[in-house]
């Protein structure tokens, strides 16, 4: 909500308070003659017309000067934060999927590692020694 917006609400609350105090004190003659003029007004009021939402493509190239009908203000802020929350939640989507991906492949990785040192003939503890891992990098 804009600051307007929410001027404009708070505006109402506080006049919605006020009418509602000051009701109790008015004369029962007045009270009468407001309830026939609300049923006049409802009883004159025209019925609203149905109208279907009519959605009209903004172009990058349309002047600023034209009016873009088709959309309200609130909804085409929901649909512009709409837009903008895709690209975000396909970014974390995408970036959780490489993370899971790079995980599995170092995992494969270890694996593979440990699969090649278990079925090796060497005792687990030649692996240990810090000269045998150099004569290993020598070798290979």
């Amino acid at each position: 909500m804009s600051s307007l917006e929410n001027t404009e609400l708070e505006f109402a609350r506080r006049l919605r308070r006020a009418l509602d105090e000051n009701t109790a004190s008015l004369p029962p003659a007045t009270v009468d003659r407001l309830a026939a003029a609300r049923g006049a007004a409802l009883a004159r009021k025209k019925p609203e017309a149905v109208s279907a939402p009519v959605f009209v493509p903004a172009f990058a190239g349309m002047p600023a000067g034209l009016p873009q009908r088709g959309f309200e203000p609130r909804r085409r802020w929901s649909l512009r934060r709409f837009a903008l929350a895709w690209p975000l939640a396909a970014l974390v989507v995408s970036l959780i999927g490489i993370a899971y991906w790079e995980d599995q492949q170092r995992t494969a990785e270890l694996a593979d590692i440990d699969a090649a040192m278990l079925s090796d003939d060497l005792p687990l503890n030649a692996y240990l020694d810090h000269g045998f891992n150099a004569y290993l990098s020598r070798a290979h």
